[in-house]
């Protein structure tokens, strides 16, 4: 049971640690966005002194800027919960300041790695179970043994004054068991035994079927996150980068308004984050199966 609290714990400080690295991963972004919507917000200015630019757009770039601010305050508040949240599980100080390496891989699992047998022999609080129905059978051998004669001796000394003899004393004794009730008692005491033994085993079963139907369904979550990610890296993303940059070109050059340019940075920042967000779920789902399989290296 301390093994299968510990796995919970893990999982805890894994959720924590994986959420710290995709909120750093979104600071960044937001800072490289910043960084594009500034050019914009400077650029509108000098061309609306110039008579060349509509005030709506920029507004509005304005207002993007604030809340991209307020939102990079926020990630930060989260990742200062994080570290308060990492100390408390390692049991230190939660004020005490420390970073984390960034750096991360998918890993993969196959079916064969949550089979019932090796999630028996793998996962503590099915061992805890394994335990307790054998502590059930040792509680009913101990009360079998109440109903057969019990045995014993006895045997004292005692010294004695004014030159006595010392005096010894030897006595055997038998237990046996004649009240019809106690011996009705006891029986049924074995046999509420077995009743909590086969409780204790369908509990068992029901847990290894029900971790291996999330199993399954988290491997089949995992693939779903990993092809949409992979699609995020290959397509949508260059895609939306390059049409930012095709739209500031035109910008540049005078063919293309700056709603426009607006427009195409928005997409991209928002679908950016939504990567990320996307990458927090396929990492929260490794934790999960890994706690199911109770794998914490």
């Amino acid at each position: 049971n301390k093994k299968a609290n510990l796995n919970e714990l893990y999982s805890q400080a894994k959720q924590s640690y994986y959420e710290w690295i995709v909120l750093k991963k979104k600071i960044s972004v937001l800072e490289e966005n910043r960084k594009l919507l500034d050019f914009m917000i400077k650029n509108a200015e000098i061309r609306y002194k110039n008579g060349m630019e509509k005030m709506s757009a920029y507004y509005k770039a304005k207002a993007a800027l604030g809340n991209l601010e307020n939102m990079q305050m926020m990630l930060e508040t989260e990742i200062a919960n994080k570290r308060i949240r990492i100390n408390s599980l390692m049991n230190r100080q939660t004020t005490i300041p420390f970073d984390i390496d960034t750096s991360f891989h998918i890993r993969s699992y196959q079916p064969g790695d949550w089979d019932t047998t090796l999630l028996s022999q793998s996962r503590s609080d099915i061992k805890a179970i394994d335990q307790e129905i054998n502590l059930v059978y040792l509680k009913q051998e101990t009360e079998r043994q109440s109903l057969k004669p019990q045995f014993g001796i006895k045997y004292d000394h005692m010294f004695t004054f004014g030159g006595q003899p010392l005096q010894y004393s030897l006595m055997g004794m038998i237990k046996i068991p004649l009240a019809r009730w106690s011996a009705k008692m006891t029986r049924a005491n074995v046999e509420s035994l077995n009743y909590k033994a086969q409780a204790l085993t369908a509990q068992k079963q029901m847990m290894l079927n029900q971790m291996t139907g999330m199993a399954y369904n988290m491997q089949s979550e995992i693939s779903l996150k990993q092809n949409q990610l992979r699609l995020y890296e290959t397509n949508i993303i260059p895609a939306l980068r390059n049409n930012y940059r095709t739209m500031q070109l035109g910008y540049e050059q005078n063919t293309e308004e700056l709603f426009m340019l607006y427009d195409a940075w928005e997409s991209l920042n928002m679908t950016q984050l939504d990567y990320l967000t996307k990458l927090q779920e396929l990492l929260m789902l490794q934790v999960d199966l890994e706690r199911i399989l109770e794998k914490n290296n």
